[in-house]
């Protein structure tokens, strides 16, 4: 059995605009490029399973604002909104091919609270398997993670398809066995998908 996995940030969800963080950067009270150096030099500990009202305390201490624990809630699910912003083209591309009966399975670097939201949202439905980092304590590129991704999937690096928006990621899940590609669009995807398919499917289709 193949499997088409997708990345969420930047592949289904659009990354945030400038403005999106800025508004994120007033729910904490704090000036927006602080807020913003503070999210990201830290975000890599949040997608790894990190406590929300720590890394929360984290970027406030890099951007010079308090958190308790009721504004890192308010921070957390703001947060989440903020990367909710999808690509229609993208879902469209995974409701085509869950419609089509493909195995379909999500590989993202988000935090724990992100993980839950994306099993509720309409498009979830789609996906047989969710692969969250902040869930297993591991993210991309770390070698354990494709490993985590077959064991779940119940099937051979070789028979996985997966699509990623950064390099470094794709090449470590190639360095696995897995099929990566960078994902560029839901154009090119169509193209490695097919290519993906003529290896194990007959001129019939799938």
């Amino acid at each position: 059995m193949t499997w088409i996995v997708f990345d969420y940030g930047e592949v289904i969800a659009q990354r945030p605009s400038a403005r999106a963080f800025a508004r994120l950067a007033e729910v904490a009270g704090a000036p927006a490029a602080e807020f913003e150096d503070g999210y990201w030099r830290f975000r890599d500990k949040f997608d790894r399973g990190m406590a929300a009202l720590d890394y929360w305390q984290a970027v406030g201490g890099q951007a010079g604002f308090e958190v308790g624990p009721a504004q890192a809630d308010a921070l957390t699910a703001a947060d989440v909104e903020l990367w909710n912003t999808l690509d229609p083209r993208s879902v469209a591309l995974v409701t085509e091919l869950a419609a089509s009966g493909r195995q379909l399975a999500l590989l993202s670097n988000a935090p724990i609270a992100h993980g839950t939201a994306f099993r509720a949202r309409e498009w979830a439905g789609s996906f047989r398997h969710f692969v969250i980092s902040g869930e297993l304590g591991l993210a991309k590129p770390d070698p354990a993670i494709w490993e985590a991704l077959v064991d779940r999937l119940g099937s051979p690096a070789g028979e996985v398809l997966f699509l990623d928006d950064r390099e470094v990621n794709v090449t470590a899940a190639q360095e696995f066995g897995i099929r990566a590609f960078l994902w560029t669009g839901p154009d090119d995807a169509r193209r490695h998908i097919a290519e993906f398919d003529r290896e194990f499917f007959p001129a019939t289709g799938y």
